[in-house]
C-alpha cells in the first residue's frame, strides 16, 4: 500500500482516538469522574483499514504506470503472505480494478469465491463488499463471453450461407442478442452502483466516532 494510504488510515484512527479522549475531558471538566474511555473495536479498526485500502485503488485506476505497478505489486506482496482473509480480498479488488494493465477478472472471480467460502475471516463490510464485486465481475465475464460467442457465431454463420434471407435470419439473431448483451450490461452498471455505495457506507463508518458508554450527560 502507498505510504499516502497507510497515512491516511492512521489519520482515521487518530481522530477517532482524539473524538474519544475528548468526551473524557469533558467530563473533567463537568466536575465528574471521567469515564473510562473505550479502545476503538476490532471491527472499527479493520474497517479503518478497508476504508484505506479503498482509498489506495485510486491511483491503481488514476495514476501512472509506476503507481499502478506499485498498488499491484503491494496487494500481490500482502496475498503472498495470507492467501485468504482480508489479503485475498485485497488482491482480488485490485485484479478486478478497471484500467490498468495487470488486471485479471478470471482470477479476481476465483479469489473472491475463495474468500467467500470463509466468510468468517471477513469483516460484514468486507463481505458485502466481496459479494457485490463478485456480482460485478460475474456479469463482466459473462458479457465479454457473450460478446466472444457472438462474433464466432456471426462469422461461422456467414461463411455458411451467403443469400439474403440468411442474413435477415442472422441480423434478426444477433439483435435478440444485442439486447441480452444490453441487459448484461445493465446488470454490471448495477453492481457498480452498489460497489460504489457500499465503499461510501464503509469510509462513513471509519470516520464516524465510537459510542462514549458511560459518559455523563
Amino acid at each position: 500500500m502507498r505510504p499516502e494510504s497507510g497515512a491516511r488510515t492512521g489519520a482515521l484512527l487518530a481522530l477517532l482516538l482524539t473524538v474519544l479522549a475528548a468526551c473524557s475531558g469533558l467530563g473533567e471538566l463537568r466536575g465528574n469522574k471521567p469515564a473510562p474511555v473505550a479502545a476503538p473495536s476490532s471491527e472499527m479498526l479493520q474497517a479503518a483499514q478497508f476504508a484505506g485500502f479503498l482509498a489506495s485503488l485510486q491511483p491503481l485506476v488514476q495514476g501512472s504506470p509506476a503507481e499502478q505497478a506499485e498498488v499491484l505489486a503491494a496487494a500481490r506482496a500482502g496475498y503472498d503472505q495470507a492467501h485468504q482473509g482480508p489479503a485475498a480480498l485485497r488482491y482480488a479488488l485490485v485484479l478486478a480494478a478497471p484500467s490498468h494493465p495487470g488486471r485479471d477478472p478470471v482470477q479476481a472471480q476465483k479469489l473472491l469465491r475463495e474468500v467467500l467460502a470463509r466468510p468468517e475471516l471477513l469483516t460484514a463490510g468486507e463481505r458485502s463488499h466481496a459479494v457485490v464485486e463478485l456480482q460485478r465481475v460475474d456479469a463482466e465475464l459473462r458479457l465479454t463471453a457473450e460478446n466472444q460467442r457472438l462474433v464466432e457465431e456471426a462469422q461461422r454463420e456467414r461463411a455458411r450461407q451467403s443469400n439474403g434471407s440468411s442474413m435477415a435470419a442472422l441480423n434478426k439473431r444477433l439483435q435478440a442478442e444485442q439486447e441480452e448483451t444490453a441487459k448484461l450490461r445493465r446488470q454490471l452498471e448495477e453492481a457498480k452502483a452498489k460497489l460504489d455505495a457500499i465503499a461510501d457506507i464503509e469510509r462513513s463508518n471509519a470516520d464516524r466516532p465510537a459510542a462514549n458508554e458511560g459518559r455523563t450527560p
